[in-house]
């Protein structure tokens, strides 16, 4: 018995010798060394700065961002001036370091440094004023950064103050490149909007006159849905919209079409429910549906229009096809025939070969611009169509992208 005890207590103490020495060992862990933490501290500050100027250069950002920029040169003092001279911030706020012949050398060496697209150094008693100009490659000066240091300006220091100014720079063309962008995008929805036909809002209101007398109950429901129809293609909202929106907004389009083409023009519609909440261009799907109507039934008074919107994985699959009339595979083309797709069915190309002159092309080439400009050119419309054989129309998105929202 007592050897028994002897072994029970002997692997007891094992147990215990293990355990204090992995104890130890995670005890004497380095997390980080102190390379590692300083490059993650200027990652940190660089990142905090960034998300100021991607705001723009102005009096906001420049303030917000002075402390962090400071941190990234390791000088005593930092201020921001604009392309055109003038004082947008500075750190530190107080007036210790700003004295009067250090803040008016500041504003000489940004005026130098802007006029003259150089790195400009000023001596002001014992403090040396770095100001370097925010420049883009095309040497356009976007403003100006100056640092005030104690120091001798070493090589190294230059160098720190030479890369800041790159990076804020490339954050404020950033912060421009996103600017145009959506100026660019209000610009297309407000193209899209024009293409709006005049003929269906001509028609739209005759045939609601038409119900006034005959059927007013009719007439009047047909009113409200116009109103909501133009109220939603007109709002000033953002430049997305859930598909949900854009359907209901498709609903009232085609309730104002089958009030004039009765049972002639028929519409078949499935939608997965889980895609209802993905995000899509505003009046993204106005321009599939209103060529399909125009288009697909011009001369043969009537058809049928099938929407789907499927889920695939990632994506959203949105198909709109109709058993019109169908266009020549030609017409679609630029004539750059060597970018057509290698597929033996010469029905299917890209919507970006589309022809510009007409406007329910045009319509289709802006939105598979949208598209692309908002996801990437993975995404986009694929038209299939032929003579006789109807027009199909698939539209890829992404069920969920990190920066566009509704």
């Amino acid at each position: 018995m007592s050897g028994e005890l002897a072994i029970i207590l002997a692997a007891v103490l094992l147990i215990a010798a293990v355990a204090a020495a992995v104890v130890t060992v995670r005890t004497r862990r380095v997390v980080a060394t102190p390379t590692e933490r300083a490059v993650h501290t200027a990652l940190h500050t660089a990142s905090l700065a960034a998300r100021a100027l991607r705001q723009g250069l102005d009096t906001d950002s420049a303030d917000t961002a002075a402390p962090f920029l400071r941190g990234l040169t390791g000088t005593e003092g930092v201020a921001v001036f604009a392309a055109d001279g003038h004082l947008l911030a500075q750190d530190p706020s107080d007036d210790t370091l700003w004295t009067p012949d250090v803040h008016d050398a500041c504003e000489r060496s940004a005026g130098e440094s802007i006029s003259g697209g150089r790195r400009v150094l000023t001596h002001a008693r014992s403090s040396t004023v770095v100001a370097q100009p925010l420049l883009t490659e095309g040497g356009d000066a976007l403003g100006v950064l100056v640092v005030v240091t104690t120091r001798s300006p070493a090589p190294g220091l230059l160098g720190a103050v030479g890369e800041v100014a790159r990076y804020a720079t490339s954050q404020i063309e950033l912060a421009e490149l996103d600017a145009s962008r959506a100026r660019l995008d209000r610009a297309e929805v407000l193209a899209l909007r024009a293409q709006i036909s005049p003929h269906f809002i001509y028609n739209a209101l005759n045939t609601i006159a038409s119900f006034v007398r005959t059927d007013p109950d009719r007439a009047r429901e047909l009113i409200l849905e116009f109103a909501d129809f133009t109220r939603y293609s007109f709002r000033a909202a953002g430049q997305y919209t859930t598909l949900a929106d854009e359907l209901r907004n498709i609903d009232r389009y085609l309730t104002l079409e089958r009030a004039r083409f009765g049972d002639a023009l028929k519409v078949r519609l499935q939608v997965a429910p889980e895609v209802l909440n993905v995000v899509v261009p505003f009046l993204a799907l106005q321009p599939l549906i209103e060529n399909a109507v125009r288009h697909g039934f011009s001369g043969q008074g009537g058809g049928e229009i099938e929407i789907i919107a499927r889920d695939e994985g990632s994506d959203c699959i949105i198909t709109v096809e109709d058993d019109g009339v169908g266009m020549d595979p030609d017409t679609l083309r630029t004539g750059h025939g060597d970018a057509l797709s290698d597929d033996k069915d010469d029905t299917v190309d890209t919507v970006d070969t589309v022809d510009k002159k007409d406007s329910a092309h045009v319509g289709l080439t802006n939105v598979d611009h949208r598209l692309r400009a908002a996801f990437g050119n993975d995404y986009g419309l694929v038209v299939e169509t032929a003579i006789g054989a109807g027009t199909k129309v698939v539209m890829r998105v992404p069920k969920f992208r990190a920066g566009v929202r509704a």
